[in-house]
């Protein structure tokens, strides 16, 4: 059995199915994990959702701030953007089936004792252990009746420091931010998020999250995200792995053995965005 976990698909149905059958995936041994952001940008966000649900068992996922878009504006919380190119799935008769898939899946989880998986990161301030109980936060909510408040309440950049003491949407919109849109830091751990450029190319007062010392994790344990296409899967660090390779920007689509810390990917050769 092998395990792999595959960077941003964004709707990227036919770019997901050439890198599986590339590795020649097998779901009755092997498992895929994915990073977020399913759905949304790509052309087809459907049949994405579909085939990763019917995996079953052999498919698990943390989500990304797309997928979490995808079930506000589902919800009529929020209006699609043409560029979402979410229509054939917003009107699909799975709609309600696959958000309802959807919203169990956690912010943060752990492949194993030294793996964590989270769309943008790991904050610098938090261990795995407590990266898990704040997903778990989040996630209990999400999963539950009183889902719609937390995804109207989910928008807007303040706070945008960690406080253990801060408290009901405050701390729910923090964890949400920091899991799912995070990139770069200010001073005392500060999230900004308007910067989406290659750290070569930002102002010298940011850092990338994964610059910032974090007391909280030891050497051995790493860290699995994707969220940040321009960093083209480059940390220069074996403990932060990067997926997100811009596959529907016209790049690749990168998938990540956790047996053997192979990468595999697949060029856009037909992709319509660019």
């Amino acid at each position: 059995m092998s395990n792999y976990v595959v960077g941003d698909i964004q709707g990227c149905y036919s770019g997901l199915r050439q890198l599986l059958d590339k590795i020649q995936f097998d779901p009755n041994h092997d498992k895929l994990w994915a990073v977020g952001d399913l759905v949304a940008r790509g052309p087809d966000s459907l049949n994405t959702l579909l085939f990763l649900k019917s995996l079953g068992g052999a498919f698990e996922t943390v989500l990304g701030n797309h997928d979490l878009h995808f079930l506000a504006i589902l919800g009529q919380l929020k209006k699609a953007k043409r560029s979402d190119f979410l229509g054939p799935l917003l009107q699909s008769e799975h709609a309600e089936e696959l958000a309802n898939w959807l919203r169990k899946k956690p912010l943060a989880l752990r492949i194993n004792k030294d793996t964590l998986l989270s769309h943008a990161g790991l904050y610098p301030q938090w261990s795995f252990k407590q990266a898990i109980e704040l997903s778990d936060e989040v996630s209990t909510i999400l999963a539950g009746p009183d889902y719609l408040s937390l995804l109207a309440s989910m928008y807007g950049a303040k706070p945008d420091r960690w406080d253990e003491q801060l408290k009901h949407t405050q701390r729910l919109r923090f964890i949400i931010n920091a899991f799912t849109r995070m990139r770069y830091l200010k001073k005392s751990a500060i999230l900004e998020f308007e910067t989406k450029c290659s750290p070569t190319k930002q102002n010298s007062s940011l850092k990338p999250w994964f610059e910032v010392p974090n007391e909280n994790i030891n050497k051995n344990q790493r860290i699995i995200f994707g969220h940040w296409a321009t960093l083209m899967g480059q940390t220069q660090s074996n403990q932060y792995v990067a997926l997100d390779t811009g596959y529907v920007w016209g790049n690749t689509m990168t998938l990540y053995c956790i047996e053997n810390e192979q990468k595999f990917s697949v060029q856009n050769e037909t992709n319509p965005f660019t």
